[in-house]
């Protein structure tokens, strides 16, 4: 079995700019790519699990988020080595105006579809895996998902803590960035 960190994606890998809808607004967290290799290199699968009610919204579309996904690809391969494992998204929200995802759905956090379909496609043994994000939502859906959970402080993670705190939702480690999100899971002993 493999094991494996999901990421969230903005807020988390990429600088958060609310709804990312233009490639041109695609930045990188700093030493994002240094973290994910280093967890690479010690045999976890990185695998990005990330809402995008933008598109139920009606802010962009399934294409935008297909030109955004290949940039972040193309910015976090080192030499032939693609960093990112796989990418699922979320394109739903309840109160959206896209009448195709204008639903409640498994897949959005903190529900686990996204989770659920990469175990089965990479067989991954989740006691062995993690989750790290910047939300309430990221940290929640790892507590559903039974995986180890990281709250950076990138992105939202700051505002979210507190809300993390009062559910009774703790992180197993709360991290200035990715990189030291990185090294505290690389280190981590049971």
């Amino acid at each position: 079995m493999n094991k494996a960190v999901f990421l969230d994606r903005d807020g988390t890998l990429n600088v958060e700019v609310d709804y990312l809808d233009k490639v041109e607004d695609l930045i990188l967290i700093q030493n994002a790519e240094v973290a994910l290799l280093n967890l690479k290199n010690s045999g976890f699968l990185n695998i990005i699990i990330t809402n995008q009610s933008g598109i139920a919204r009606g802010y962009f579309d399934l294409i935008t988020l297909e030109k955004i996904h290949n940039e972040l690809l193309k910015k976090l391969t080192v030499g032939s080595v693609t960093l990112i494992d796989d990418i699922y998204f979320s394109p739903y929200h309840s109160s959206g105006i896209i009448e195709e995802f204008k639903i409640e759905h498994e897949d959005r956090k903190p529900n686990t579809g996204m989770i659920v379909k990469a175990i089965k496609k990479h067989n991954i043994n989740i006691s062995e895996s993690w989750l790290i994000g910047d939300s309430f939502t990221d940290m929640k859906c790892a507590s559903n998902a039974g995986l180890k959970k990281i709250l950076v402080l990138t992105g939202y993670g700051k505002k979210h803590l507190k809300m993390c705190e009062e559910n009774n939702i703790l992180p197993d480690f709360i991290a200035e960035s990715i990189l030291e999100a990185s090294d505290y899971i690389i280190n981590f002993k049971n």
